[in-house]
């Protein structure tokens, strides 16, 4: 008989859906393809030692489970890529791992116990899968936990795992809470998420949470060669480095690029950095190192054709500004940790970062991110990404022509009487329009900026209209000086108030800035506003000439002051007529 001829088994044609795997149905015991495989299923971790990068999680469960302190729900939270769901599922063998001689929990899973390979194929009847995103109602949740009372039919223990747990409705959390808290002794729990935020207090209270951390660059180009290698394929160190970076620290991802970037050579050929940049849309690093080298040396033309011609190959604009903030970032830290620092990649990229590094000061490193951050986020919302982009190199460039922060304060200090600093000013200008000109561009120090007030004015000048109205009305100022704000901020202000304030501060004055939460209770510069309007229309009403007027005419009020200039006697004289107060 063929397998379409077979009839459906009894277990099959009633099994729930809350119990389908959340691994794929080649998994859970359904017939094997012999198609191809793509490389985050083939390898998938076995064993908890196969896990990347969660060394402190593994020791932590390793020894619970020695001394015998394992907790009944555990929370699995990390961004999308970096082994949440499998590490579950490992879980769940080590809760119920069995082998002739041991009859006990355990972490090692070498040899596979007696449920291992039931419950890697899903079809164990005491591990229960459930995929939070399509069954989110009470209901499921009840018709889930209806079960929990009973005993495991063969196993140590009844293992729940929930993914995507975040997704469950209000409900839901509240039909699962007295469960998790009281659970029977033959139940555990497993939960994982990307969202650990929308996860109610209540629920992440009754469980041990382990956060599964993004795995470094370095260390995720080591893997991907280590696979690339047991696959037979020739990928160079540059593709594997870009590839790496690409993946943003999620196992998964690096693995599904690297497969689609294979096919990219055929015949034994290797794939190349230039075929990776290609299938994924990245800048040249080499020649986007070369564009920053241009900016920073104040030539404009060189840089913006630089840039111009990579999104002509296909490079994206974002992506390009987040090369380069990389890049900006890279600097900072070689400056910071000195010449022993190696970035991951090949060995230009370290090499030519530090010669960068050499050419610019810790201030001048600090503003050129300040600047590329700045612009990305403008990128972001500009209705022609090129366009931003070229804008953006063009502001290094402007910035490269001021003199250096450290530069700047020499002269402020000096009352911009010192020779100019920087770059020279183009020819035809004067010594003195130059000199000028630089002070006035130059950000101020902190010095000019005493109190909260004067930040609110700086604001204004600079034509930052939002940040200026929301930190007016949002912010309560108890305690400023030069680097140090302690403030309370009202409900209902913008999430980043704060940090773009921090931004602000710290570019217009190139020093770091400590900015705290505090209950302070003081008045924001708004209220301040209207309250001394307020006390300065009652105070011109109180005016006896102004108090006469409004007697004499009826329903009128004082609606604003103005000081002006008194007027002399005969104005006074010949223009002020009195008034006669109505009987």
């Amino acid at each position: 008989m063929t397998m379409s001829e077979t009839p459906e088994s009894p277990d099959e044609a009633e099994r729930d859906d809350a119990t389908f795997s959340m691994f794929g149905e080649a998994e859970m015991g359904a017939p094997k393809d012999d198609g191809y495989q793509v490389l985050a299923r083939k390898y998938r971790p076995r064993l908890f030692s196969d896990l990347i990068g969660q060394e402190a999680m593994v020791r932590t469960l390793t020894n619970a489970f020695e001394t015998g302190r394992v907790a009944h729900a555990f929370m699995l939270t990390g961004v999308r890529g970096v082994g949440k769901t499998t590490t579950a599922r490992l879980l769940a063998r080590a809760l119920n791992y069995t082998r002739e001689g041991q009859d006990a929990p355990s972490m090692d899973l070498d040899p596979p116990g007696d449920f291992c390979a039931a419950i890697m194929a899903g079809n164990h009847p005491d591990v229960l899968e459930l995929d939070a995103a399509s069954r989110t109602g009470v209901a499921d949740m009840r018709e889930l936990l209806d079960g929990v009372r009973y005993s495991p039919v063969s196993a140590r223990h009844k293992v729940y795992i929930i993914d995507e747990v975040h997704m469950l409705s209000t409900a839901s959390f509240n039909a699962l809470l007295k469960t998790l808290e009281e659970p029977p002794p033959h139940v555990k729990f497993i939960f994982a998420t990307t969202e650990i935020r929308k996860v109610p207090i209540t629920v992440l209270s009754r469980c041990q949470r382990f956060d599964l951390k993004r795995l470094d660059s370095t260390a995720l180009a080591e893997h991907l060669a280590k696979v690339a290698k047991k696959e037979d394929a020739n990928v160079s160190e540059e593709g594997l480095a870009l590839i790496a970076r690409a993946a943003e620290g999620s196992v998964r991802d690096g693995l599904s690029i690297l497969d689609q970037a294979i096919v990219q050579a055929l015949d034994g050929d290797q794939v190349t950095g230039a075929r990776v940049r290609d299938m994924l849309g990245l800048g040249d690093r080499l020649r986007l190192l070369d564009a920053f080298e241009f900016a920073i040396q104040g030539e404009a033309q060189k840089a913006v054709d630089e840039v111009a011609e990579q999104v002509r190959a296909g490079a994206d604009p974002l992506i390009i500004l987040k090369d380069m903030l990389e890049i900006a970032a890279d600097i900072a830290t070689v400056q910071a940790a000195g010449n022993n620092y190696s970035l991951p990649g090949p060995a230009d990229w370290t090499r030519r970062t530090h010669e960068l590094a050499s050419a610019l000061t810790p201030a001048q490193a600090q503003r050129n991110w300040q600047i590329l951050l700045s612009g990305y986020r403008d990128t972001q919302t500009a209705p022609e990404g090129d366009t931003a982009l070229r804008m953006v190199v063009l502001r290094l460039v402007t910035a490269a022509r001021l003199p250096s922060p450290e530069e700047a304060a020499r002269l402020l200090s000096a009352g911009g009487a010192s020779g100019a600093a920087g770059k020279p000013e183009p020819a035809g200008d004067s010594p003195s329009d130059g000199a000028t000109s630089v002070v006035q561009l130059v950000p101020p120090s902190a010095d000019k900026m005493a109190s909260f007030r004067d930040v609110l004015d700086h604001l204004d000048s600079r034509k930052e209209a939002r940040l200026w109205g929301e930190a007016r009305k949002y912010i309560r100022a108890e305690n400023f000086t030069p680097g140090r704000l302690v403030c309370a901020v009202d409900p209902g202000a913008p999430r980043e108030l704060l940090r773009r304030l921090t931004d602000f501060l710290e570019y217009e004055t190139d020093m770091d800035w400590d900015v705290l939460l505090s209950d302070s209770s003081v008045e924001t510069q708004k209220e301040t506003e209207t309250r001394q309007r307020h006390e300065q229309l009652q105070d011109a009403a109180a005016h006896p000439d102004i108090a006469a007027a409004l007697a004499a005419i009826p329903g009128a009020e004082v609606v604003d002051v103005e000081n002006s200039a008194p007027l002399d006697p005969d104005t006074l004289t010949d223009n002020v007529v009195p008034l006669k107060r109505r009987s």
